[in-house]
């Protein structure tokens, strides 16, 4: 029998309003392959009957589906829709499609837009590049915790000291168990090389031989909006390389930044 065909037993006010969104929010971050329950069930710190009482909640609404062979959560068509929707206002995919295609026209490697979800970065988007020898880098939809990776690093470099402590705390026990390269010493020094430097450099941590420069988008107001990254196999970025990778990163990042004001203008008595 299919989930959806339980009867609910909702949790009683706000409360279950923010267990669901934040169920909604794993599923979301498992677009390509699916979450399965056991592992909603451990991220939420849920227990299960609850975990399942919320998903049914949201499969009702259209927000979240179930495959009926694996039993794996996707978001829904109606998440589908209002994200259309959303994107009218807030498409940092659109607005940064132009500037991907320059960056991999003028480089021949791989770019990516990505944005933060809470303590993670997801990947929207990866532009190729024409270069033969390709990285294993990120695809659509691939998450990482902040600060693993180039993109998802300028991104929390970007943010207030106080509240990179707060993802460095929330994400410790997945970097201990899944990221060996890294630690939370290892990224507090990556944050202060990017603020000195002005762009964020993976030199090949999380797979061997593929580099990555990022750089941060922000909004008019100084908001975190996302970043634009660049990944190349190690010999393409090195130390002579990367200027001129920077310089096309760094255009485009203002070139973003330019449509953002056009759609946010700041109020000129702010």
């Amino acid at each position: 029998m299919d989930d959806a065909q339980f009867q609910p037993h909702d949790l009683p006010g706000s409360q279950s309003v923010d267990r669901a969104l934040r169920l909604l929010s794993l599923v979301g971050r498992e677009a390509e392959r699916g979450a399965q329950l056991s592992d909603i069930v451990e991220e939420s710190g849920l227990n299960k009957p609850t975990a399942r009482r919320l998903l049914l909640a949201l499969m009702r609404a259209g927000l979240v589906e179930q495959e009926p062979v694996t039993r794996r959560y996707y978001l829904g068509e109606e998440a589908y829709v209002l994200g259309t929707l959303a994107s009218r206002r807030h498409g940092l995919l659109e607005l940064s499609m132009e500037s991907l295609r320059n960056i991999s026209e003028a480089t021949r490697d791989t770019s990516f837009v990505s944005i933060r979800r809470e303590n993670y970065a997801v990947c929207l988007h990866r532009e190729e590049g024409t270069y033969p020898v390709r990285t294993h880098a990120l695809q659509a939809g691939n998450h990482h915790p902040l600060g693993i990776g180039a993109g998802s690093l300028a991104m929390l470099a970007a943010l207030p000291d106080e509240e990179v402590e707060h993802v460095l705390a929330a994400n410790r026990r997945v970097l201990d168990n899944q990221y060996p390269n890294y630690s939370v010493e290892q990224i507090r020094e990556d944050i202060a090389a990017t603020r000195e430097n002005g762009y964020a450099l993976n030199p090949g941590r999380i797979f061997a031989g593929s580099w990555g420069l990022g750089a941060a988008i922000l909004f008019p107001d100084g908001r975190l909006a996302g970043a634009l990254s660049i990944a190349a196999i190690d010999s393409r970025m090195a130390a002579d390389r990367q200027p001129e990778l920077v310089r096309h990163l760094k255009a485009e990042v203002a070139r973003v930044e330019t449509k953002l004001r056009r759609m946010f203008p700041t109020s000129s008595g702010a």
